[in-house]
This record gives structure tokens, C-alpha cells and sequence, in this order.
């Protein structure tokens, strides 16, 4: 129905962790070499395993407290505190009350398959494509990603998907029946906002393939169906009033501020863009009034945009449009182009 050529670059997650990890705290993985140490730079600790459980402001300070895994108690004085701690951000509801995460009545079902496991026809369809479909309360879109290891070897990438299904549920805390059992993994336990790969219960993940060759084209329903470790993200809806607390000593970055629906192809570049514009700020290169206009103007604009796409591909009723082009009436009659909705995915 609509094509259209640009230049997609992907990746995947799990590689780009494990490159941060080994350039902050020297992780060693199959993935990337450890840089050498540039004692020019500064020194960063990453803790594991620490809960933040309380901040007080104190003069010119703020007081962090938190508790390790293993259950013991410290805090510790600090200059500045950025809340970098995603949509369900404790800092943010550490500061703030009423901003909670909020179910938009959709889910995200996530899968990976190699490229080497689909039929050819399916390859086809996905092989160095950014492929969708819509249909009434439906979204899907695949597209390669690199394999194991960050391979980028033809045969060995993965095909990734995302699929957004209607899953009606009054609210996260009380869900329906129908959200309940999809967000209930093999052991009982329920998940408000994400189920882990592989934990999803195999009852519930076979109705959705059932589902899914029912109503999507048979390339999509293949990788839907062939994936073996899906993974279930509640799509919400989360933003904080300001961006910063306690005159300025904590600041609220990325998903922390305003988490996005993955429509928006947004919070990667919001995390990117919040972080560069803070340490122009502290550098001087920008006052403190832009770097706050600009921080709040791009979590509201884009959060907003989002909600926008999400309800029009889940939630409305959308015909396709039909454009009509005059191109040279006199000797040609009228041609007629049909488009339909389409959206990009955050990858």
C-alpha cells in the first residue's frame, strides 16, 4: 500500500548495554573489548544493587539515602542528583505525587527470530526492511536487529518484532481478567508494566498466537508464532510537572520526565538530548531558564505526540485516505493513490 525508501540504521539492546557497561565499569563480554583506562577522565562508580529510599535537602547539599540488596541502610551527601531512573522512576516519585504510570489500554508483544529459521517468503518480507501493517486495533512492524554477540552476519541477525494488541483493563492495579492472564508469568506472579523474556506463560502465549495467525498477514504471523522467548510491555503514560526539585539539586532526565509510548521513535533522543543540554547548562554554554524551556518544551511536545499516534492506530477507526492527484488533466485521467496511516517505532 506504501513504500518508501530512507536509510534505517537498527540495533539492539542488549548490545548497546553491553558496550556502556564496558566503557563505565569495564564489563568484559563477547560483545566489545574494554577500552584502555584514560586516567584523563573522570572517575565514574556504577553500584549495583542500590535502592534509593530517601532524599532530604540540606542547605546547599542534598542527603541520599538508599539500601543495598543485601539490606543495609547508608546515604551518602551529594551536589547535584539526576533522576535517570526511567518511567517508574522512584526520584520522580520520591518529589512528586499523583504522576503515575498510566495504562493506555495496549500492550507491546516482543519477539526475536533468527533470520535463518523463517521461510523464504518471510525473509524476504523482513530482510533489509522496515515492514508494518495496521489493521482496527492493531500495529505491527519488523525489522532486523544484530544477533548474538551483536553479530551482524546475514543469517545470524535477528528478525525483531513488535506487535501492539488492544488488551482492555480498567487499570494496572486492577486489571481485567483478559490482562491479567496475558501479564501473569509461568510461576503465578502477576506484572503490572513488563513481562521478562521467556516468563510469559505458555496457556496465555499460545491464545496470542492464535490471535495473531487469525489476523495478521501470514509473514508476521509466522515470526509472531516462531519466537521463542516473547517478552509483554503494557504501553503507559507518565509525565512530572517540572524537571527540577529542591532549588535545582535534583533534575529529572530521559523517561524520568515524561516516558513516551514507543511510537515516537523518541526516548532515546529525549535521554540524549536532556543529557547534552545539562552539561551545557552546568558548563555555562546555556542559560538555566532555555535549558529548562527546552528540556520541558520537548517532553511535553513529544509525550503529547505520542498519546496522539497511539490512540489513532489503537483506538479510532481510521479508513484509509484516499488522495487524488491532478497531473496533466487535459490529456490524462485523473490517477487515484490510496495511503494508509503508518508510524515509526522506537528502535
Amino acid at each position: 500500500m506504501h513504500k518508501e525508501d530512507m536509510k534505517q540504521n537498527m540495533t539492539s539492546w542488549d548490545l548497546t548495554y553491553y558496550m556502556l557497561r564496558a566503557n563505565v565499569d569495564g564489563i568484559k563480554s563477547e560483545y566489545c573489548n574494554v577500552p584502555k583506562d584514560d586516567k584523563s577522565q573522570s572517575k565514574i562508580t556504577h553500584l549495583h544493587g542500590h535502592k534509593v529510599t530517601g532524599l532530604e535537602d540540606k542547605e546547599d547539599k542534598v542527603i541520599v539515602r538508599y539500601e543495598t540488596n543485601q539490606g543495609i541502610k547508608r546515604e551518602m551527601e551529594a551536589d547535584l542528583i539526576i533522576g535517570a531512573d526511567g518511567p517508574s522512576s522512584i526520584i520522580r516519585s520520591l518529589l512528586t505525587s499523583g504522576v503515575e504510570r498510566t495504562y493506555a489500554g495496549y500492550v507491546a508483544l516482543r519477539g526475536t527470530v533468527r533470520e535463518d529459521a523463517v521461510s523464504p517468503k518471510t525473509l524476504e518480507a523482513f530482510s533489509e526492511r522496515f515492514t508494518f501493517f495496521h489493521a482496527q486495533g492493531i500495529q505491527i512492524l519488523a525489522y532486523l536487529i544484530p544477533g548474538e554477540n551483536g553479530t551482524l552476519e546475514p543469517g545470524q541477525r535477528l528478525i525483531n518484532f513488535v506487535y501492539y494488541t488492544n488488551v482492555p483493563s480498567p487499570s494496572l492495579t486492577d486489571p481485567s481478567p483478559e490482562f491479567r492472564e496475558l501479564m501473569t508469568d509461568v510461576d503465578g506472579q502477576y506484572h503490572r508494566i513488563t513481562m521478562p523474556p521467556g516468563r510469559t506463560d505458555p496457556k496465555a502465549w499460545e491464545k496470542q498466537r492464535k490471535i495473531a495467525t487469525e489476523r495478521l498477514p501470514p509473514q508476521f504471523a509466522e515470526i509472531v508464532c516462531g519466537t521463542k522467548k516473547p517478552f509483554i510491555q503494557a504501553v503507559t503514560d507518565a509525565i512530572a510537572p517540572t524537571n527540577e526539585f529542591m532549588n535545582g539539586r535534583v533534575i529529572l532526565i530521559g523517561d524520568a520526565l515524561a516516558g513516551f509510548r514507543p511510537h515516537t521513535v523518541a526516548s532515546t533522543s529525549q535521554a540524549c538530548f536532556d543529557a547534552m543540554i545539562l552539561a551545557d547548562m552546568i558548563e555555562g554554554k546555556v542559560g538555566r531558564k532555555e535549558w529548562k524551556k527546552e528540556t520541558l518544551g520537548y517532553a511535553r511536545t513529544i509525550q503529547k505526540r505520542g498519546v496522539d499516534m497511539g490512540e489513532r492506530s489503537q483506538h479510532q477507526n481510521l479508513p484509509l485516505e484516499e488522495h487524488i492527484h491532478d497531473r496533466d488533466i487535459a490529456s490524462k485521467p485523473r490517477e487515484k493513490e490510496i495511503w494508509p496511516l503508518w508510524a515509526v517505532e522506537d528502535v
